[in-house]
Formats: C-alpha cells, sequence, structure tokens
C-alpha cells in the first residue's frame, strides 16, 4: 500500500516548530499505518532523543538556536532516524517517503539520516548546522 502523508495535521505542527515564540523545538513525524502523521513534541532536544529507538523509523523537524555573542538565530534539521532493528524493506521506503515529508517540511538549513545515536548528539548536529550556514563571525581567539 502507498504510504500518504496528513499534511494539514503535519503543516500545523512544522509551523509550531517555525514559530520563535512557541517553546516547542522538535516534532517528529512517524507512521500510523500507510500514513505519515505527526508524533510527539517537546521543548528539550534530550526528550527527543529518546524517542529514536532501534526498532523505530521516524522524521524530525528540530529547531537550534545558533550564532555568536553579536546575533543568535534560529536554524532548522530534517532529521531522519532509522533505528537498527528496522527491516531492510522498510529502510529503503523510509527514503522514498521523505519526499512526501518535504511537501510539508520545506524549509531547513541541512538534512540529516541518522542510524547511530552518536550523530544525534546536539553537538555534532549544531556543528553541522554551523558549517552549512557558511561565513563563521565568531570572534576569533588567535
Amino acid at each position: 500500500m502507498a504510504t500518504k502523508i496528513d499534511k494539514e495535521a503535519c503543516r500545523a505542527a512544522y509551523n509550531l516548530v517555525r514559530d520563535d515564540g512557541s517553546a516547542v523545538i522538535w516534532v517528529t513525524f512517524k507512521y500510523d499505518g500507510p500514513t505519515i502523521v505527526p508524533g510527539d513534541q517537546g521543548a528539550e532536544y534530550q526528550q527527543f532523543i529518546q524517542q529514536c529507538t532501534d526498532d523505530v523509523r521516524l522524521f524530525a523537524f528540530v529547531r537550534f538556536t545558533t550564532g555568536d555573542a553579536m546575533s543568535k538565530r534560529s536554524k532548522f534539521a530534517l532529521i531522519t532516524w532509522i533505528g537498527e532493528n528496522v527491516s531492510g524493506l522498510q529502510r529503503a521506503k523510509t527514503g522514498t517517503d521523505k519526499t512526501l515529508v518535504k511537501e510539508v517540511v520545506q524549509n531547513f538549513a541541512k538534512e540529516f539520516v541518522i542510524s547511530d545515536r552518536k550523530e544525534l548528539e546536539e553537538d555534532f548536529i549544531k556543528s553541522e548546522l554551523k558549517k552549512a550556514g557558511g561565513a563563521n563571525y565568531d570572534a576569533q581567539t588567535e
């Protein structure tokens, strides 16, 4: 059966993360049978990491605050998590199903496909977002 997405519900969750006035910094999009729907959401990145277990595949839209002493700004990441115990067929379908998620989640600085929990570390994601941002105007220490 072909995968579908609940665009309206997913868009509402996506916009909640994009809203700087919102405490919600992440939302997951999960499978409910053949349909991708909004999953959990939260204000702490560590809560998101707990969602990423070995038997789950999900998509996440996450807001990080980056910048230097002069300016802070929000950067967004689209994370595809594929747990170690996910079957080969489901792994393959996740790649094609991501196009449905991208119809809703259209603005992000960097995309990640992760199956190793070490790569979910906040510092790693932030450093990759910083690299994707181009020029680095942090105060030089040299």
